[in-house]
């Protein structure tokens, strides 16, 4: 494993070279009132408490339980890389080690703060799914796991993971294909009767691959695809799935729409309460792995999207959405995710194809942005 990491490394370096407050209440999950979150660090033991952290346009689980009196905590992605509100939330929720962090793919606002996490908390291991990115934010990742001596490790298909009383199971990529977000790391996490299923950016080539691939994905507690787009969430894989809570992760009023008004609907239509951090801020799941509440940190009600002028943020949009912007086709749209993060619209003539002429077109287009401005 060590090994793989000083060859990312040297892939990287030869490309860029070239190239709070507490509350004791909880809530029925019928229910969605204003309830505030206790940040405290008390738990009890059989308690798996999961918290679906509010991050803007971007996407990070905190999974927290007790075992025999000795903490284990994992991480599902990191938020975005221009921030340090992951980072800034640990801290708060007194973690002082984390046990694993999943990192479903490597676009940026998955893997963003990942570099700043090793830096400040004792972590054990990082997973990921074997694709690698030409970016500065995937070379500080994987430099970070070098560093601090982390273990790294990339979990495939079948593969069954007992930590403590959690139980993992991998249903996603069986390879990987040229479209990061389908590439996500899929997982199902047991604990006791209650399930909850992350399936990263996924869309419905993934989903597809999943269904065929005949696992168990049935799960109480579901973690909507690619921020609640239309890419994912299939009918079919939400009658296989048969969630009772989908919990999606999207920024206020962000420049996609998310979540989706065909999406919301079919979510709705099927009596599946919904609930969005762009609207309830930080959402928490508790369990006794029988049972399970839901918190919210603020009172909300969601509302179907309208549709605006509104730009695409070239840092976190989809391959397939990129090609909407004037002179990106399928191949640009390729190097445009490779050698994100952006700090500026003239960073696209990093990109090459893309020079001022092309540029200036871009920008008289209109659609391109950095950071929704």
């Amino acid at each position: 494993m060590r090994k793989k990491i000083v060859a990312y490394l040297t892939l990287f370096i030869s490309l860029l070279i070239f190239s709070g407050c507490s509350n004791d209440i909880i809530e029925p999950v019928s229910k969605l009132d204003n309830v505030e979150i206790d940040t405290g660090d008390a738990q009890q033991n059989g308690t798996l408490k999961v918290h679906y952290i509010d991050v803007g346009q971007a996407d990070a689980t905190l999974l927290q339980v007790i075992d025999k009196d000795e903490s284990i905590n994992l991480l599902i992605d990191t938020g975005d890389w221009n921030a340090s509100d992951v980072v800034d939330y640990l801290h708060a929720q007194n973690i002082k080690d984390i046990d694993i962090i999943a990192v479903t793919h490597p676009h940026a606002d998955h893997i963003g703060q990942l570099d700043k996490i090793i830096g400040e908390f004792s972590v054990t291991e990082v997973w990921m799914n074997g694709e690698t990115a030409n970016s500065g934010v995937f070379a500080k990742s994987l430099e970070a796991i070098e560093k601090h001596n982390v273990e790294y490790y990339e979990p495939e298909v079948g593969e069954v993971f007992d930590i403590g009383p959690l139980e993992i199971a991998i249903l996603h990529p069986n390879a990987l294909s040229a479209n990061t977000n389908n590439n996500s790391l899929a997982m199902r996490l047991q604990y006791g009767e209650v399930s909850f299923l992350f399936t990263g950016d996924a869309e419905q080539q993934a989903e597809q691959a999943i269904l065929t691939n005949g696992a168990n994905i049935h799960a109480q507690i579901l973690h909507l695809g690619h921020h609640g787009s239309n890419t994912s969430s299939t009918p079919e894989f939400l009658q296989a799935v048969k969630p009772e809570i989908a919990i999606y992760s999207a920024g206020i009023d962000n420049s996609y729409g998310h979540p989706d008004a065909e999406v919301v609907d079919r979510i709705h239509s099927r009596d599946i309460p919904l609930y969005g951090t762009d609207t309830h801020g930080t959402i928490m799941v508790e369990t006794d792995g029988k049972t399970y509440t839901v918190m919210t940190q603020k009172q909300g009600t969601l509302s179907q999207p309208t549709a605006g002028n509104s730009c695409l943020d070239i840092n976190t949009a989809s391959e397939e959405d990129v090609q909407q912007i004037t002179h990106i086709g399928p191949a640009l749209a390729s190097e445009l995710i490779k050698l994100r993060p952006y700090h500026s619209i003239d960073e696209l003539t990093t990109i090459k194809g893309i020079g001022p002429a092309r540029l200036q077109d871009i920008k008289s287009q209109g659609l391109a942005c950095v950071g929704g401005k």
